[in-house]
Order: structure tokens, then sequence, then C-alpha cells
């Protein structure tokens, strides 16, 4: 359960996933082909194929993470043999920041440490996969049940770009929250470590590190970014490894 590739026991998470959502009296069910999240009244279903409009070209360049990673490139330029740079998302959710990543050409390994969460983002992986429009895109995803600081201390091979994405602090105007949303945050808190999950991505040596914000949010860990990529409501801190970091 250490979110290294090849090792999740998929039904091992099944169940502590639904020991953690009995515990936070929730539901997991499946209806139909999608797995559930519910309290009753409030439901929850990953479902990568709603961002498909994103993933069109003209929409694709204008997305905020795509563009802090490419930076002036339109995709991500394949390594000699024609394989893809490697990107790792350790803060998954729900994938739709990785979809976006490997439609931009990246192949994406995908961490997450919450079993109700990883359960229904791999539900919503094995959807999308036999979907026409996204089965090439998700074949470039892997997902990993684990710690990810740990992992990327650990990771077999250097990414080029790795995308942080720790849950914000809970804001104080609770509409800006969608309800659904809701449900996670039963389950899920606020990054605890922030130091460590920074120290942890600068240890596996990418290119550069991107962390999603709010626009007027704070720095992670109080680490000024080399540079900022703004949107409306969020930005994208870039952040370019060197020895300061890891001292």
């Amino acid at each position: 359960m250490d979110g290294y590739p090849g090792t999740t026991d998929w039904k091992a998470v099944s169940h502590m996933a639904g020991d953690m959502a009995k515990g936070a009296g929730l539901s997991l069910i499946r209806r139909g082909k999608a797995l559930i999240l519910t309290d009753g009244t409030l439901e929850l279903a990953a479902d990568l194929t709603s961002s498909l409009h994103r993933l069109k070209r003209s929409n694709l360049k204008k997305e905020l993470i795509v563009r802090a990673a490419l930076g002036r490139k339109n995709t991500a330029a394949a390594h000699e043999g024609g394989t893809p740079p490697i990107a790792v998302d350790a803060t998954a959710g729900l994938g739709e920041d990785s979809l976006l990543l490997s439609a931009a050409g990246y192949a994406v390994h995908l961490y997450e440490a919450n079993p109700v969460i990883a359960m229904l983002l791999r539900d919503a992986l094995e959807r999308a996969a036999d979907t026409e429009e996204l089965s090439g895109t998700v074949s470039r995803m892997e997902l990993h049940f684990g710690d990810s600081i740990r992992a990327m201390q650990n990771l077999p091979f250097h990414p080029e770009i790795i995308l942080l994405d720790p849950m914000f602090p809970a804001r104080q105007k609770s509409g800006l929250v969608k309800k659904k949303f809701q449900l996670l945050k039963l389950l899920e808190s606020p990054c605890g470590d922030e130091e460590a999950l920074l120290f942890s991505a600068c240890a596996a040596r990418p290119q550069k590190i991107l962390v999603k914000r709010p626009a007027k949010g704070p720095h992670l860990a109080g680490r000024k970014p080399s540079y900022s990529v703004m949107g409306n409501t969020i930005r994208v801190d870039c952040i370019i490894c060197d020895s300061r970091i890891l001292s």
C-alpha cells in the first residue's frame, strides 16, 4: 500500500474505502456502471467524461495547468524513442488535472492516499477507458494508492513535472464549495505537512513543480515560487527546484 508502481492491491483498498465511508456516515454504492459516494441525499461520482470539452485543442491550451506545464510549447515533446515525458500528480483527487496533462502529451502517474477517493477515481478511469474519445488519453494515466510523500522519494524514474494540489483550508464562505464536494470534506482534511510534500517533490528531481493555489492564497509551505501563472480564481505557482529547498 505504499503507492509504488505495480504494488496497489485494489481489493484491499476497496475494503478500506468501505470502512472509511461507513465511519464517516457515508456509503459507496454501485448504480449502473458508476461507483457513487452518498450520504443518502447528496451523491458524488468521479466522471472524466464531463471534461471532454476541455480537451479540445483550442480549449486545452487555455487551461491554467497546461499553460504552466508547457510554457510556450503546444504539447509535451516526446523523448527519444517516442516515449512521452512523465508527470506525477501527487494529490490526484478526482483526476481532472491529470486528464488535462495527459491530453497535453504527458504520461501521468496519479497518487491518491485516501482510499475512498482512490476508488472513485479508479472507477472513473475504467469507465473513461471504454469511451472512444478518452481511451487514448487515459491509457497514459496510471493510478497508485498510497502516500505520495513517501513514494516521491523513491520513484524509479525522474518526472519532468510534479503537480501538487493539496486541499485548501476551509473557506469562511461555505457557498464557494459545491454541495456535492461537502462529502469529500467529511473524508479528507487540508494538507498537514506542506514542508514534507514540497521537499519530497523536489527530491524526485523534476524539471518543474506546479502548485495549484487560490489566486490570493498563501504559497505552499511559505516558499516563494520561481514564477506564477494567474487565473481569475486559481493560480499555479511554478517552482524550479534547487538545493535551497532540499537544505
